[in-house]
């Protein structure tokens, strides 16, 4: 079951608070021992505040309250306890009171520095410690105290070194939150930056694009829009040759979105491109799904590897999301992966033969029988087909419309007064134009 997931290639390129919720699916569908899950968890704990977790999880892993052999968690714990008690119950300092005074604050950074500086003697310094409070609590888990530290940072702070770690941070505090309509926002801020700023190296830029992209995951696979957005990012030029030169496991999502987004048909002729291209470096059941049907016309092994897409889809944090209705439990991503492909071979099918046995469809769609020519007359129904279902024989027969030669003619004469009259322009203008030159010469 784990042998297709893609954990250990996700972590490397996300913060260490953005794997938990990874770690918890893990565990929840028990693709590893629990002790290994837990095991991690401790060590990605090990960087953070979250001592109080991290002694649950010691607790879980040793069966005993004990701390750890060096007594480090306790007095880490205490440490932690002491700043986080003096940064709630400290005073309202006129740094806090100038941020609730709509009247004094201003869009313009440098009129409020100025300002701060002038009326409360308030430097870059103090205006820092907002950055230093935010990490600190997002460190501690508390990701809105966090984001609200963060706005008041980005609201008065010049620092431009550290104008894209806040947007970072905002990100992943947004995500983690499943606050997903600001997370896109940040995530839209995040990219125009990283498409327009100068950096070090072009590998430095690349590296960005990549963890940009994986921690959009969280977000496409979650927000309404989420399929589109994907698609209309993961296809640009920039982003698709970061997932070819170093995150070729991307295809899979990007694939996916495809394959589930009707309306999106027109990206699949690219995406069958690029996994043919990267077929040796990544592949796994969804992308040669794709290319067993659409580059090697290979019907049973399109059905071969929808099959095993199932466990792939399941076990997949961002594609096997479950939401519980009352008593029962849907997969959305699941159920319409497994519509749209069957479309997939369903038309892929019909586009080679003429006349069609049904219990051959219902096999290459793995489905009952009774359940495919159902499936079948509802679809020929709701895309108007031009097709015959015949029950007693138990085919499809397809019936194509060859254009007449009627028909081609006026289709070629489409748009031929426009076409005419632009190249009379391209020919008169350059005309009319050597003819005033000519005048002028003379």
């Amino acid at each position: 079951m784990a042998e297709n997931d893609l954990t250990p290639r996700l972590a490397p390129h996300l913060d260490r608070h953005l794997v938990f919720p990874l770690l918890e699916f893990l565990q929840e569908r028990g693709l590893y021992p629990e002790e290994e899950v837990l095991a991690v968890k401790l060590r990605l704990l090990a960087g953070t505040n979250m001592v109080d977790y991290a002694m649950g999880i010691h607790k879980s892993l040793h069966g005993t309250d004990d701390d750890a052999p060096d007594g480090g968690m306790a007095a880490r714990r205490a440490e932690v306890v002491a700043r986080f008690v003096a940064l709630q119950a400290g005073p309202g300092t006129p740094l806090d009171a100038f941020l609730r005074d709509p009247q004094l604050l201003r869009p313009d950074k440098r009129y409020n520095v100025h300002m701060l500086q002038e009326r409360f003697q308030i430097g870059p310094d103090q205006i820092e410690v907002l950055y230093d409070n935010a990490k600190f609590l997002f460190e501690c888990g508390y990701y809105s105290d966090a984001v609200a530290y963060l706005n008041q940072y980005r609201i008065l702070s010049t620092n431009s070194e550290r104008s894209a770690k806040v947007l970072w941070g905002m990100l992943a505090s947004e995500i983690l939150n499943r606050n997903w309509d600001a997370a896109l926002e940040e995530l839209n801020l995040l990219k125009e930056i990283i498409d327009s700023k100068n950096f070090s190296s072009p590998l430095n830029q690349l590296q960005n694009r990549i963890w940009m992209m994986h921690w959009s995951l969280f977000i496409f696979f979650n927000h309404e829009n989420g399929r589109n957005g994907i698609i209309d990012m993961f296809f640009q030029d920039r982003y698709l040759n970061a997932i070819q030169t170093n995150a070729q496991h991307l295809l899979r999502y990007l694939a996916a979105a495809v394959v589930m987004n009707k309306r999106r048909r027109n990206n699949l002729k690219e995406l069958i491109k690029v996994i043919q291209q990267e077929h040796h470096s990544y592949k796994d059941p969804v992308t040669e799904f794709l290319e067993c049907l659409y580059v090697n016309y290979d019907f049973d092994g399109a059905q071969q590897k929808l099959m095993e897409c199932e466990q792939v889809l399941l076990n997949d944090p961002f594609l096997g999301k479950r939401i519980e209705e009352g008593n029962s439990i849907t997969i959305p991503f699941r159920d319409e992966f497994f519509e749209n492909a069957r479309m997939f071979i369903f038309e892929a099918y019909c586009r080679i033969h003429q006349c069609i046995e049904i219990s051959i469809l219902a096999e290459k769609l793995n489905m009952r029988y009774n359940e495919a020519e159902l499936w079948i007359m509802n679809l020929v129904k709701s895309s108007k087909l031009d097709a015959k279902i015949d029950s007693v024989s138990g085919t499809l027969t397809m019936t194509r419309n060859h254009a007449t030669v009627h028909d081609q003619v006026i289709e070629s004469l489409k748009n031929l007064n426009m076409r005419t009259y632009m190249l009379a322009q391209n020919i008169v203008e350059p005309a009319q134009a050597a003819q005033q030159a000519a005048r002028g010469a003379t």
